[in-house]
């Protein structure tokens, strides 16, 4: 078992369980990381970028969006764990969230489920893309758990790039875990178990570790990570005086305890569709930033947040600019100078941002 002591973030200790191990690491620039990325000189997860807390405008944008989207994302959450709990009736739920997105959901998910008598654990672990699932987290898991138990969780999917990278990583079965995913949103057709198809604005996805328990995404870079070690992450114990990640779960799991459980059963019909209208999208998308990489695609409003925040983006397109849902990209798109253009009305996704080209990819 790793040497490092698992710990619950900014978080109440029974709200989530991170097996990650905190470490101290320089941040890279944002440019210097995007350039090492491109050029393949480096994969994105050895390097971490500076957290910067938003300004008050953001605030602003992020405290409006939990008002207006709130009550929604409760339900969402609230039928969401009706779904979990009725597939495992009168088994212990063990929820694993995907470290950073994941996290602020799984808590919802596992407070609304004990509020209704049922077991639940909840712990938070590392995946990364290309690189796979934290197995040594998973076998910390299985050493407590049964893994047939477990349902992982994200908040939502945007290309489905973890979603795929979640099903290579556990197609062999290891210890006894399947890719079973539960998220709120997903336009891509990608989880197993999805509250809705809609791209809308879940406000917890407009920040970063403020509302994430103070945690960074993860890091797997061997200077820091050794063998039997958990995924790395670093800390923001300086943001405490900033953080929102208790007061965004304090709102929204009142509303989520006291919601009845809607139907999601007709989601997965609708997957395949779903996965299709994606590809073709992505497919007019790639021609249209004149690129074959996928990964400079960053479909969905969520997506699109956190590549304007922590990439260098070439450009936003969005399908309604008067639609709030976007009101806080544009307003990063303002502050970083990056042109908008229109998405199209038909697209599924309210939102798309593409990343700019170094001319350092091969």
């Amino acid at each position: 078992m790793p040497a490092e002591a698992p710990f619950s973030g900014s978080y109440d200790p029974a709200d989530v369980t991170f097996l990650l191990k905190p470490v101290t690491m320089a941040a890279t620039a944002v440019a210097d990381k995007e350039a090492a990325i491109q050029s393949g000189r480096r994969h994105y997860s050895e390097m971490i970028a500076p957290e910067r807390l938003p300004d008050a405008a953001y605030l602003a944008l992020y405290h409006a969006a939990l008002e207006r989207s709130g009550a929604r994302l409760a339900q969402d959450v609230a039928s969401l764990a009706g779904h979990v709990a009725a597939r495992r009736p009168g088994r212990e739920l063990v929820l694993v969230s995907l470290a950073r997105a994941g996290t602020p959901i799984g808590v919802l998910l596992a407070r609304t489920l004990r509020a209704h008598g049922h077991r639940a654990h909840h712990y938070s672990i590392s995946i990364i893309r290309d690189c796979g699932i934290d197995r040594v987290a998973l076998a910390y898991i299985a050493a407590r758990h049964e893994p047939a138990d477990v349902v992982f969780v994200d908040g939502w999917t945007g290309k489905g790039a973890i979603a795929g990278e979640l099903r290579a990583a556990l197609a062999d079965r290891p210890l006894g875990f399947a890719p079973e995913l539960a998220v709120i949103a997903d336009p891509a057709g990608q989880a197993e178990i999805a509250a809705t198809d809609d791209d809308y604005l879940i406000a917890s996805g407009l920040l970063n570790g403020i509302v994430s328990g103070l945690v960074s995404r993860s890091i797997l870079n061997p200077q820091v990570v050794g063998p039997g070690d958990f995924h790395a992450c670093i800390t923001y114990p300086q943001y405490a005086g900033a953080d929102l990640s208790r007061a965004f779960v304090d709102v929204v799991a009142p509303l989520a305890v006291a919601a009845a459980p809607q139907s999601i059963a007709g989601h997965g019909s609708r997957r395949a569709g779903l996965r299709q209208s994606c590809e073709a999208m992505m497919d007019e998308l790639l021609a249209y930033a004149e690129t074959r990489d996928r990964n400079r695609i960053k479909p969905g409003i969520a997506e699109a947040t956190r590549a304007l925040l922590r990439r260098v983006p070439d450009r936003l397109l969005v399908r309604d600019p008067m639609d709030p849902d976007v009101a806080h990209l544009l307003h990063l798109a303002a502050v970083h100078g990056v042109p908008v253009e229109p998405l199209g009305r038909r697209s599924r996704y309210r939102a798309v941002a593409i990343i700019r080209s170094l001319g350092l990819d091969g």
